[in-house]
């Protein structure tokens, strides 16, 4: 191609340029919490949008593990996007059912990726529980394998508790058919057998038909059909583990008393019912050993939280911590959070006092005495409370940290105005689903809360529990100590800082400069419009992008904005004239 016109020769060409670069819109609503749960992947981040999601994917809460699940859902409450990463101690194990002639040595396999850069050995089991914690114990597997020529597996399928699940007993698939292998199939069912998962005994969870036993085993698709590829691709509760014959000195192979192993490849005349454990005949396993951890440390709460480090790979708006029992732990949860989302910018922590503090003590004192010890910043919002609520679960009430639900108020407020509004008050600050507060608080003692950086929540006669404060942790006076300018500033510098990514690599001239004024005053604009801000100006030209800049392969934009303030403090003057007195003559007078 020639260097100036787009052709050596006399032709038409045609160009498309895109000059229709807008701010977008960005979410501002989605929680971050790490807590005890009592099943799911443990160390990763795993996005819930509701009440029931998060039963489904952490199971409902026991005794021991029950506020920290109330905090995630209450939370939900509000909002429909919750980061939760599982924690769990050192003692958590999975469940594992094993053959009778071998013994269980339980083991943690926290996620996928543990269990696939993880040794499995004979003291795993045959099948093992996806997850670690005690429901797991709950689980039943049973295998049927495919019909051999003297019909026994036939007549087993056939008196299979389970037969009724599957259309057909398994026999030779089409694939080992090719390959010259016979009788690879096997059914696998998985059972609640006490209803502990399902609240109803022998409900089965998930059933995997004609899952074949040769390791490289597809199905028309191209997808693998052997069984453990299968099991750890498809299943909810389990992997397959290693199940062996007498004794394998090496404790890898599926048999190793066979010279017809499961886990074999297909090949000419391999019939793999031969020599089998559990394919000919019914053969069933009963999960136990899983533990769950009754509590969790400070320090693996503050490894949970390490996954949210990542501002680029996953985005969020509020660090919720869960219950911490004493001051020291919560000083120390909480001030990392401060650290993470100041280095993120583009987040807040959300806090409550610890357990000793807001319930043994029980008052506004040691509250403020805890809240001391936070880091002074802007991208920390604490509040003083606990909230009493219904345990539907356990059928009991419980006492939760209220930051959850705080932090829901201010995901509540985007819905329904916008994060540059204040979330506290009778119009957007009332708690939802609550009995009551913990910690009753006078006036005076709101007002020292106050001063200390810390949002009351008050029980207000006649109108319900409200968020009395909208504060951040700020410690000197400026405009970023209220939360509706602190999360104005948090969702503009998302939205353009997302469109200037439109300008890296482009020339730092005249043109590009003009251009990203002319996409970001619009969406100022509509914030202003939308009572966000009072004023703005945006500075992008040769006084900021001088020659030395341009030479440096920068650019630089700055915005000047004028915050709306929220009102804190209301003054009624109700004034008293004399009858002959003009109204005209008062006014301003006092």
């Amino acid at each position: 191609m020639a260097l100036f016109t787009p052709s050596a020769s006399p032709a038409v060409t045609v160009k498309e340029i895109d000059l229709t670069g807008v701010v977008p819109n960005v979410q501002t609503s989605t929680g971050a919490f790490v807590g005890n749960f009592g099943w799911g992947p443990v160390g990763e981040a795993t996005l819930v949008s509701d009440e029931t999601g998060l039963v489904s994917t952490f199971s409902a809460p026991t005794n021991s593990n029950t506020v920290d699940f109330h905090s995630a859902a209450y939370f939900l409450r509000y909002s429909n996007s919750l980061f939760v990463v599982r924690q769990q101690g050192t003692d958590a194990k999975n469940s594992a059912g094993s053959n009778s002639n071998k013994t269980i040595t339980p083991a943690a396999y926290n996620n996928l990726d543990a269990f696939d850069n993880a040794t499995i050995d004979s003291g795993d089991g045959a099948f093992i529980a996806k997850y670690p914690g005690q429901l797991g114990d709950s689980i039943r597997v049973s295998t049927v394998g495919s019909a051999d020529s003297s019909g026994s597996a036939l007549t087993a399928f056939n008196n299979w508790a389970y037969k009724g699940s599957f259309d057909a007993a398994p026999a030779t698939s089409a694939f080992a058919t090719e390959q010259g292998s016979t009788n690879d199939e096997v059914h696998i069912a998985v059972i609640d057998r006490d209803g502990g998962i399902s609240g109803v005994a022998n409900t089965v969870l998930e059933t995997f038909p004609f899952v074949s036993v040769a390791s490289n085993a597809k199905n028309a698709d191209g997808t693998s059909n052997y069984y453990k590829d299968v099991l750890r691709s498809q299943s909810a509760w389990i992997y397959a583990g290693v199940s062996h014959v007498g004794t394998d000195s090496a404790g890898k192979s599926d048999f190793g008393g066979s010279s017809n192993q499961w886990g074999q490849i297909t090949a000419t005349s391999r019939d793999f019912s031969t020599g089998q454990v559990f394919a000919s005949t019914q053969s069933t396993w009963d999960f136990d050993g899983g533990v769950t951890s009754s509590s969790i440390s400070t320090s693996e709460i503050a490894l949970g939280f390490d996954k949210y480090e990542d501002a680029e790979n996953i985005e969020i708006d509020f660090l919720i911590p869960p219950e911490l029992a004493d001051a020291s732990s919560v000083n120390t949860v909480v001030n990392d959070l401060v650290s993470i989302a100041v280095a993120r910018k583009d987040c807040v922590a959300v806090a409550s006092p610890d357990r000793a503090a807001a319930v043994t003590t029980n008052t506004n004192t040691a509250v403020k005495t805890t809240g001391d010890g936070f880091t002074k910043s802007s991208y920390l919002i604490q509040d003083n409370n606990y909230l009493k609520v219904f345990d539907k679960y356990n059928d009991k009430y419980i006492k939760i940290p209220a930051c959850s639900s705080t932090a829901g108020l201010m995901a509540s407020t985007d819905l329904v105005a916008a994060p540059w509004f204040s979330p506290a008050g009778a119009r957007r600050g009332r708690y939802l689903g609550i009995t009551d507060i913990v910690i009753p608080s006078t006036k005076t003692e709101r007002d020292t809360l106050y001063k200390a950086g810390i949002n009351p929540i008050a029980n207000i006669p006649g109108e319900g529990v409200m968020l009395f404060g909208d504060k951040t942790n700020l410690a000197r006076p400026s405009a970023f100590d209220r939360i509706n300018v602190r999360r104005l500033f948090l969702a503009i510098e998302r939205a353009i800082g997302i469109a200037g990514r439109n300008v890296m690599f482009e020339f730092n001239d005249e043109f590009t400069r003009a251009e990203f004024v002319n996409i970001v005053e619009p969406f100022l604009r509509e914030i202003q419009g939308r009572r966000g801000i009072t004023e703005f100006k945006v500075v992008c030209d040769e006084t900021n992008n001088p020659p030395s800049v341009v030479d440096r392969n920068e650019f630089i934009a700055s915005i000047f904005i004028k915050p709306a303030r929220s009102i804190n403090y209301v003054t009624l003057n109700f004034v008293a004239v004399r009858t002959g007195v003009e109204f005209e003559e008062v006014v301003g007078t006092v």
